[in-house]
């Protein structure tokens, strides 16, 4: 009896585990498919962080027109890194409005984020690549949306659907049927940003 009690715990551990590396692909294929727009405040402060907002306000304005006619993630990070310089100084010169004379730096990187909720879908944890702005000396809490499909533009239509297929859509958008597993995924990054794998 007690062999055959290991050999179903052994069953069960397999396939929970067969299972959630599925998952876990489809997550990554949400990855694959997103480019992410990651604003960070030089402080918690009332005014550093009004001061981040007008940066994001002044930011997607002009990433609405620069992004407009991208019809890839690649085309949108080949374009932010060939317009770097003009993202930065539209970012120092709204953070210098807002009365902030903080530096500020811009750059695209890619880098983990947690499970994240965005008005009417969410993100699975995961590595991400993203437009980085970081303001000051960037201790303060972050600013976030999507850039590629674009979701955190004033012209955005299509949603963040276009570039998914349907079972990543239906993670995005179906959150609460995916709740046990997306904590799982959450916590399978936070060990590999743990190890540094």
């Amino acid at each position: 009896m007690n062999v055959f009690f290991r050999a179903v715990c052994c069953a069960v551990i397999v396939s929970c585990l067969v299972a959630v590396a599925g998952f876990y692909r489809s997550c990554e294929g949400i990855e694959d498919n997103v480019l992410r727009l990651h604003i960070i405040g030089n402080s918690d402060s009332d005014s550093d962080q009004a001061q981040k907002l007008h940066v994001r306000d002044e930011l997607l304005r002009y990433t609405d027109g620069l992004f407009a006619d991208c019809s890839t993630k690649q085309e949108c990070i080949e374009k932010a890194n060939a317009h770097l310089q003009e993202i930065k100084d539209c970012a120092k010169k709204a953070a210098d409005s807002a009365g902030g004379g903080y530096d500020v730096d811009a750059y695209v990187t890619n880098m983990r984020f947690d499970t994240r909720v965005y008005d009417d879908f969410t993100l699975p944890a995961g590595r991400y690549d993203a437009l980085r702005i970081v303001i000051g000396e960037g201790r303060g809490h972050n600013w976030w949306c999507v850039l590629y499909p674009a979701v955190c533009v004033p012209s955005a239509c299509a949603g963040i659907d276009s570039a998914l297929d349907e079972q990543q859509s239906e993670i995005v958008n179906e959150p609460e049927s995916y709740a046990v597993r997306l904590k799982v995924v959450e916590l399978f990054e936070g060990m590999i940003g743990f190890f540094g794998i």
